[in-house]
C-alpha cells in the first residue's frame, strides 16, 4: 500500500523531504505499514523541472495546481514556497479539493490561519504545521498534547536564528549590528532585505501561533507588540554583560488576571536563565507551566533536515489519523477567547539608556522625573561624559505598560534629556 504525497515548491526543504523519506523508509513502514510516495511536484516553470531533473530527481513536475487537485491517488499535498501568495490561494483550493495541507508558512498562518482552520474543517481534511515554528523543535505537537493537562502562565522563546545569531557576534565578539548583519548575510542567514528577521516580525508570526496552542487565544500579527535590533549600540550589550546580564531578541507571552501580552523584544536575560546559553542560529522555548514547573525546548530552527523532519512528522501523523478515521480533528484543540491584558497588569524592570547634559545636577533632574512616575531604581550608572554629553543608565525597579509609556513620554518632553534605548529586563 502507498500514501500519495504532493510537494508545492522544491526548494531547500522540499528537496530535503525525499531524502529523509528515503532514509527513514524502514522506520516509516514499521509504523505505518504503508509507504510514502512523492507522486507530484508543481514547479514554478520549466527550466526550474530542468535543473531538478540535471540534479537527478525524476518525480513527475508538473506546472500547475490543477494536475495536483485532479488527481484522486494524492491525499495530501505538501506546501513548501513561502510567502502568502500565491501560497493562500493553493492551499485553499487544494482543502477544497478535500484533500489534507502540511505547510511550514507561518506568515500565512499567522495572518490567515484562522480562516483556513475554519475551511479545514468544513472539508474535515487536515491543516498541519509543526515547521511553521521553531523548525526541526517539536514544539506545536508538545503543546498540544503533552501540556494538555497543565496550565502555562508564561512563554519565552529565541524564535529567529538570524537575530540570535548577529545578538550572539554582538555579545561574544563586540561585533556592532551592522557587522553582524553583514555576516548573517554573506553565510546566508539574512535576507538581502532583512526587515522580518532584524526588526521582530518573523518571531511575532511565530508568536502569534505559539500563543494558539500555549493560551488557547488567537492574537493577529498587529496585536503582538514588536521592536528589533536596529536601534542596538556596543555600549547597550557591554553594560548588559557589566550588570550579569545577555542581550537577546526574544518573544514572549504572559498570561495575567485580565489576559495575555505578547511582545518581540531585546531583552536582558540574566545569564543564569537556560536561554542565555542559546546561541547562534539555534532556536528554544522556554514554558513555566503550573503543573510541570520549568521547562525548555531547544533545537535547530531552520535548515533543511530539520524542517523536513517536521514537514515529514505531520505527513506520518495525518495518515495514522485517517487509518484511525479521526482525520478531521484540529491540530490544535484548545480555544478560548481572545483577551488582551490590561497595560497596568503588565510589569517588568527595564533597562534605560539616557542622554544628558555633562553637567552637575542632571541626574537628580532624571531621578525626579521618574520619581514623578512613581519609579525607583535598581541600579545606575553614570557613565563618563565629554564635558557636553553624558550617559545615564538604569536600571529600575518593576513597573507597568502605563509607567512605561509615560516616562517616554516625559523624556520626549525634555529638551536636554534623550531617551537613547530601552530594553526589558527579565528578572532572576
Amino acid at each position: 500500500m502507498t500514501v500519495n504525497i504532493a510537494i508545492l515548491g522544491f526548494g531547500t526543504v522540499g528537496t530535503g523531504l525525499p531524502t529523509l523519506i528515503s532514509e527513514n523508509k524502514e522506520k516509516l513502514s514499521k509504523i505505518l505499514d504503508e509507504e510514502i510516495v512523492i507522486s507530484k511536484v508543481l514547479m514554478r516553470d520549466e527550466k526550474a523541472i530542468e535543473k531538478a531533473r540535471a540534479q537527478g530527481y525524476q518525480y513527475d513536475f508538473v506546472l500547475t495546481l490543477e494536475e495536483i487537485l485532479a488527481d484522486s491517488e494524492i491525499s495530501t499535498v505538501v506546501e513548501l514556497m513561502g510567502r502568502i501568495e500565491p501560497a493562500k490561494t493553493y492551499i485553499t483550493k487544494v482543502i477544497k479539493a478535500g484533500k489534507n495541507v502540511v505547510t511550514a508558512n507561518k506568515d500565512l498562518l499567522a495572518v490567515h490561519g484562522t480562516e483556513l482552520r475554519a475551511l479545514a474543517e468544513k472539508h474535515h481534511v487536515a491543516l498541519y504545521y509543526e515547521a511553521a515554528v521553531a523548525g526541526g523543535i517539536p514544539i506545536l505537537r508538545t503543546l498540544a498534547n503533552s501540556f494538555s493537562s497543565d496550565k502555562i502562565t508564561h512563554l519565552l522563546g529565541i524564535l529567529n536564528g538570524t537575530s540570535n545569531f548577529m545578538m550572539t557576534k554582538m555579545s561574544e565578539e563586540a561585533w556592532t549590528y551592522d557587522q553582524s548583519l553583514v555576516k548573517a548575510q554573506e553565510l546566508g542567514y539574512a535576507e538581502s532585505d532583512p526587515t522580518n528577521d532584524v526588526d521582530g516580525i518573523d518571531a511575532s508570526y511565530k508568536l502569534a501561533i505559539l500563543s494558539e496552542f500555549a493560551f488557547g487565544m488567537t492574537l493577529s500579527p498587529d496585536q503582538i507588540s514588536k521592536s528589533g535590533l536596529r536601534t542596538i549600540q556596543k555600549t547597550d550589550v557591554e553594560i548588559a554583560q557589566q550588570f550579569g546580564y545577555v542581550l537577546k531578541l526574544t518573544g514572549e507571552i504572559n498570561e495575567v488576571e485580565s489576559g495575555i501580552f505578547a511582545e518581540v523584544s531585546p531583552t536582558f536575560l540574566p545569564k543564569s536563565h537556560p536561554l542565555a546559553s542559546v546561541n547562534g542560529v539555534m532556536n528554544a522555548v522556554f514554558i513555566e507551566s503550573d503543573g510541570i514547573g520549568d521547562s525548555m525546548f531547544y533545537g535547530a530552527g531552520a535548515g533543511q533536515k530539520p524542517t523536513a523532519t517536521s514537514v515529514l512528522a505531520d505527513i506520518v501523523r495525518i495518515v495514522k489519523r485517517e487509518k484511525d478515521g479521526t482525520i478531521g480533528k484540529s491540530f490544535n484543540e484548545y480555544a478560548r477567547p481572545t483577551s488582551l491584558a490590561n497595560p497596568h497588569d503588565i510589569v517588568n524592570k527595564y533597562y534605560f539608556s539616557v542622554e544628558t547634559p555633562d553637567s552637575t545636577g542632571q541626574l537628580l533632574r532624571l531621578v525626579e522625573l521618574f520619581t514623578s512616575e512613581d519609579v525607583s531604581f535598581e541600579q545606575v550608572l553614570q557613565q563618563k561624559g565629554d564635558g557636553h554629553r553624558a550617559v545615564v543608565v538604569i536600571i529600575s525597579h518593576q513597573i507597568n505598560r502605563v509607567q512605561l509609556l509615560a516616562i517616554q513620554d516625559k523624556l520626549k518632553e525634555e529638551v536636554d534629556f534623550k531617551l537613547l534605548n530601552y530594553f526589558k529586563v527579565l528578572g532572576d
